[in-house]
């Protein structure tokens, strides 16, 4: 499986970003999808997760901001980033989690990352 992401860019405090995951090389629908961001010095933190069956959890830190969605016909997952921080900043990863996966640690497969910057 191959995951790419892309959208990541730098905005000031108060704007917002959309990012996007594209899977290939087999169906991704009965895996979990989910965003993972790394801020420098920090642990991988699980920021989003949509399961195939729709349902969504998010970390406190950016529940009410952050919006995730999927397209499985499509193969593709969405992170909406509204009311962004400086403490936002972080190199975000696309993940694939096991189908009822809540943590990092449920992670199957791994894309590579995209910046987000959030100016102050």
């Amino acid at each position: 499986v191959q995951l790419q992401a892309s959208g990541g860019g730098m905005v000031q405090a108060g704007g917002s970003l959309r990012l996007s995951c594209a899977a290939s090389g087999r169906t991704v629908s009965s895996y979990a999808m989910g965003w993972v961001r790394q801020a420098p010095g920090k642990d991988r933190e699980l920021v989003a997760v949509i399961r195939r069956s729709g349902s969504r959890d998010y970390a406190e830190l950016v529940k009410g901001r952050f919006t995730i969605s999927r397209d499985n016909a499509q193969n593709k997952a969405y992170l909406q980033m509204n009311s962004l921080k400086p403490e936002d900043t972080a190199v975000y990863y696309c993940a694939l989690l096991l189908p009822l996966g809540t943590r990092t640690a449920d992670v199957a497969f791994w894309g590579q990352g995209t910046q987000v910057t959030v100016s102050s």
